[in-house]
This record gives C-alpha cells, structure tokens and sequence, in this order.
C-alpha cells in the first residue's frame, strides 16, 4: 500500500495538503528542506478511520521563511510518504 501526502496550498499560514492510505496514529511533520530535520512544531496526528482526508495545518509564527516539504510517518515512525517542496515566505 503506497501512502501519498500532495501539497495543495500555502495561503495565510495554512497548509493545505490531501492524503492517502495513512492510517490512525500517523503523523504529518514539516520538515526544513535545508537541514533536513523535521520540525518540533506543527505535528498533526491522523485520528481519522478513513485512509484518505485532507488537512489543513498552521504555522506558528516561529516558523521562518525557506523550503519546507511535509513528512507522513506510519505508526511505528517509519517514513511512509513526502510531499513536493514549497516555500513559506
């Protein structure tokens, strides 16, 4: 089962991004494409039954410009999917 996180949108702060075949307990990170370390802040946890949504995740103010791609993470933390490169300004 291939597990996919598409990218839709950045607009005032909010991500916007779909998702597939991820199940309960999977978490979605940003992850800073130039260090390649996922950020401590926003994780969003997947609490829906279905394997398919959409999310919708802000970004705290901390966050500062650059290249980001978001990270899925199965429930044993494992990489299960990225999303494209995006730029927050």
């Amino acid at each position: 089962m291939n597990s996919i996180i598409n990218f839709i949108e950045l607009e005032n702060r909010v991500i916007s991004a779909t998702y597939r075949n991820l199940m309960i307990k999977a978490k979605v990170v940003l992850v800073d494409k130039a260090s390649g370390e996922p950020l401590p802040d926003p994780v969003t946890t997947i609490a829906s039954p279905a394997p398919a949504g959409l999310l919708r995740i802000r970004l705290p103010d901390s966050i500062k410009s650059g290249a980001y791609y978001l990270k899925a993470l199965n429930g044993r933390g494992e990489p299960a999917a990225q999303s494209a490169e995006f730029y927050v300004g």
